[in-house]
């Protein structure tokens, strides 16, 4: 089985894909990632290198052409990306979404312990990762739509979409957890 995870910013999908992973005893692929060490390669932020994807497709077409051909020479691993579940469709889909104002205060808590994320420069405070957070949300839907006609929030294409503004971390993992291995158990039967 293989799991996609994808999800707003800041709803939990590295610490529930890391965890996950972890206690299934699977790889886990982090295409986020790799989105940054590609953009820190070119000099850039996070956010810089999605405004160059917006006119030049290379790097998300790196990314989704990495993706794709794990989908087709791997099995049992849990990957994490914003068009995995496109590029892996017989994949296990879960979206984690959250509020804004609650993804921002992770993201913003997680950047405070974390200076390695390559994120935009200038995330002072609160408010300008929402700010910033928004106009990933933005060019992240309407590359993926430009490319691919697809819309990444859309809960149609997932198997399970959870909200996991209001629950903890332990909680929300519990959900993911459940639900995952409710479909390992049909799959043995």
């Amino acid at each position: 089985m293989i799991i996609s995870i994808s999800g707003a910013a800041g709803s939990g999908k590295s610490t529930v894909g890391e965890r996950l992973a972890k206690e299934l005893g699977w790889p886990r692929y982090y295409m986020g990632q790799i989105a940054r060490d590609l953009a820190k390669k070119k000099g850039l932020t996070l956010a810089e290198g999605n405004v160059l994807s917006e006119n030049d497709p290379q790097t998300d077409k790196e990314i989704d052409q990495y993706q794709s051909e794990l989908g087709k020479t791997e099995d049992n691993f849990v990957i994490e990306g914003r068009t995995s579940w496109y590029f892996i469709p017989h994949s296990l889909k879960i979206y984690l979404d959250v509020s804004l104002e609650e993804g921002a205060r992770r993201v913003f808590s997680n950047l405070r312990h974390n200076s390695q994320r390559n994120e935009d420069k200038s995330l002072e405070n609160l408010e300008d990762v929402k700010a910033s957070l928004l106009k990933r949300g933005e060019s992240d839907r309407n590359r993926y739509n430009k490319y691919y006609g697809i819309d990444i929030n859309d809960s149609g294409h997932y198997d399970l979409f959870l909200d996991a503004t209001e629950l903890s971390q332990e909680d929300e993992y519990q959900a993911v957890y459940k639900f995952v291995q409710s479909r390992l158990d049909n799959d043995k039967k």
